[in-house]
């Protein structure tokens, strides 16, 4: 008759794993003793190694916990942080099991079960500690909000608090989940700030859940850097709210969910002042997506250099409202009673879309952030970085703005 005995070894700090080889006797009531690191012993009990190993107080934190097992399968692993679980996936053979990134100076238990193809069992406890964070990453702002309805153009623009040096790493923490299935990718605009967008000609679909999540902790983004917490901010897209302008025709059209809800007469920008090349007074021609709202807007010359008093050189001062951004240039679709006169047959404004009182007014209330504005007409073109404009950079260079040089599908 045979009995397993039990094994227990501490393993030091120094150690980077913990190999258990557990043994058989032949017996008639002897009382379990433990065995050494190492020790030859019965095949057919599986040995399970933990990394790090038990007592280590200087884990990578990047490098996660990685179970396997020898002469069997893993039956459970147990990784828990305050005694909450840590995520990690297992092997299709079954004979590794990988956590994810770990949280800076912290203390974690594992406890690993593996079983032989004769059916003998062995188990694992270790414990260990993470290095500290010289440096601490963490995210100050997400747009959307939490919880806001947008449009079905809207990005989700994600700053952190310092530069990321390993942007390949930090990207691949980054999560985005849609109820229905899209397709865009990630783009750096700089070492701190990094965008989600929908491909080129798509749009996230309406009225559903999006949910962004970043699995910070852990990640290490530069030297002795490290993620220590993770994000999570959930939105949800509205209705298709999709505008149509044309300069030429001096007219707006609002589709709802594909189907024309309303038309007016606008007036756009008059041109006529040309500075380094570019006319500032024409309205951009591209793809704007609604970014705020200001009832009033307060409006003045001061943006091209020009005092509000001085009359002769232009100068102005206005109390706007019912105002809906579309750029960072100063553009908006905003109520203009002054301009009616030209509405539908003039383009006399600054670069703004001068409209009706009540049609601006309606516009304000329907509009959520991020609804696509198409603007047409103009001879001055929308720049990718003016607002929130991104969907006029073409989606191959978009995509290679990725760190990972990647698409993603949201679904």
């Amino acid at each position: 008759m045979q009995r397993r005995i039990s094994a227990g070894v501490r393993a030091g700090a120094g150690i980077a794993g913990v190999v258990l080889v557990f043994t058989t006797a032949c017996s008639g009531g002897e009382k379990d003793s433990g065995v050494t690191v190492g020790e030859k012993g019965d095949a057919s009990v599986p040995q399970v190694t933990i990394d790090p190993g038990n007592g280590n107080t200087k884990a990578k934190p990047e490098a996660g916990v990685l179970v396997t097992a020898v002469g069997g399968t893993l039956e459970q692993v147990t990784v828990t942080l305050k005694g909450k679980p840590v995520a990690g996936e297992m092997a299709a053979d079954k004979t590794k099991w990988k956590s994810r990134t770990l949280r800076p100076g912290a203390k974690y238990q594992v406890t690993a079960v593996a079983k032989s193809p004769e059916g003998k069992s062995a188990t694992v406890n270790a414990t260990f500690a993470t290095v500290k964070a010289a440096n601490e990453l963490e995210i100050v702002d997400v747009t959307p909000g939490k919880n806001e309805k947008v449009g079905v153009g809207m990005p989700i623009q994600v700053v952190f608090n310092r530069a990321v040096t390993d942007k390949k790493a930090v990207e691949k923490a980054l999560e985005v989940k849609s109820a229905k299935p899209a397709t865009g990718a990630w783009f750096w605009v700089n070492d701190t700030t990094v965008i989600f967008r929908t491909k080129n000609g798509t749009y996230w679909q309406p009225n559903q859940k999006v949910a962004f999540k970043a699995r910070l902790a852990g990640v290490k983004s530069g030297k002795r850097t490290y993620g220590v917490s993770d994000f999570t901010r959930t939105f949800r897209i509205g209705d298709s709210h999709i505008t149509h302008i044309s300069t030429k025709k001096k007219k707006a059209v609002v589709k709802k969910n594909g189907k024309t809800v309303r038309t007016w007469p606008i007036s756009a920008g008059r041109g006529g002042r040309v500075v380094n090349g570019v006319d500032t007074f024409l309205t951009t021609s591209g793809v704007h997506l609604t970014m705020g709202k200001e009832n009033p807007a307060i409006m003045t010359s001061e943006w091209m250099g020009v005092d509000p008093k001085d009359k002769k050189n232009g100068g102005y001062k206005e109390v706007i409202p019912f105002a809906v951004r579309i750029s960072n240039s100063g553009e908006y679709v905003h109520s203009m009673a002054s301009t009616v006169w030209a509405q539908g047959r003039q383009n006399v404004s600054h670069g703004c879309v001068n409209s009706p009182p009540k049609d601006a007014r309606w516009f304000y209330n329907f509009s959520y952030r991020g609804d696509p504005v198409i603007i047409t007409g103009s001879k001055r073109s929308l720049d990718w970085n003016n607002g929130w404009s991104y969907y006029e950079m073409s989606w191959n260079r978009w995509v290679k703005g990725s760190a990972l040089d990647r698409t993603v599908t949201t679904g």
